[in-house]
């Protein structure tokens, strides 16, 4: 694993960043965790690439809450381009 941040779906809606906080706490120190509101994923980043490839080992599939949570890697964001003006 070359990065520290991880990509964390399928969260319930209801999970706090001290819920999430608390569970990848376990496999190292948590630098940030990031939930995204009312879309069931968010991102957490660990403090070596280590730490985020024991927690992903650990917590892909994870019941979090009742649901299996899905744990990879981050991808960075893909640069989006704007959609081109339209004349009239």
């Amino acid at each position: 694993m070359q990065g520290s941040k991880l990509y964390v779906g399928n969260l319930p809606y209801s999970a706090t960043s001290e819920e999430v906080t608390e569970l990848f706490s376990q496999y190292g120190q948590v630098v940030e965790v990031n939930i995204i509101e009312r879309k069931g994923f968010g991102f957490v980043e660990m403090s070596s690439p280590s730490e985020a490839e024991a927690a992903k080992e650990a917590l892909n599939n994870y019941d979090f809450q009742g649901r299996n949570i899905r744990v990879d890697e981050a991808r960075p964001m893909k640069r989006r381009e704007g959609r081109p003006k339209r004349r009239y």
